[in-house]
């Protein structure tokens, strides 16, 4: 299934399980009422910083909203290589991997490569949930900006933070990085 239809099929989902007008999405995510539709419709590519806010506004992490719904991907402990969820940020090129199962779960594993100079800002901390997340360097090098704190770091370090501030992600090496996400809620 392609990932924009997952997306769409996501965000739809859990607004209506809510019970959440597009309007009150769009308030609580600070994502107009337009650019929603164009998503929940799988008719929009949308970018990280739109997709962190509309899961402020859901109540839900970033990661979630690769789910595959559908009962076939949920009913299974195991996630496939074959079969997990790659999305690329079409502003900055950085790409991620869902790799835990659609099993219900309180943590979640995702794995990124985020290009050479490339940056991406999430700006949405105030959120219903506390989500707590681990940043394991694979390879290259990344720059994390968690609220005032800059934290240089390179092949093996581990950065743990709570979602509850702005966080800016800037490879300002010359390669691409590879790290592993663990989120938990």
């Amino acid at each position: 299934m392609d990932i924009n239809t997952i997306i769409a099929r996501r965000v739809r989902d859990l607004r209506d399980q809510q019970k959440l007008s597009l309007d009150t999405l769009a308030k609580r995510s600070g994502v107009s009422r337009s650019n929603i539709s164009l998503i929940e419709r799988g008719e929009s590519s949308p970018t990280a910083a739109a997709l962190d806010k509309l899961a402020v506004g859901l109540g839900v992490t970033l990661a979630s909203l690769f789910e595959d719904s559908t009962p076939a991907a949920v009913a299974l402990p195991v996630s496939r290589l074959t079969e997990q969820v790659c999305w690329t940020d079409p502003a900055s090129g950085y790409m991620r991997r869902n790799l835990s199962p659609g099993l219900p779960s309180h943590l979640q594993l995702v794995e990124v490569e985020f290009p050479a100079g490339q940056t991406v800002r999430y700006d949405s901390f105030h959120r219903d949930v506390d989500i707590q997340q681990q940043v394991w360097i694979m390879a290259g090098q990344m720059r994390l900006s968690v609220g005032d704190q800059v934290w240089d770091l390179q092949t093996g370090d581990c950065l743990s933070m709570a979602l509850d501030k702005p966080i800016t992600f800037h490879n300002p090496g010359k390669i691409a990085a590879r790290y592993l996400v663990a989120l938990c809620k």
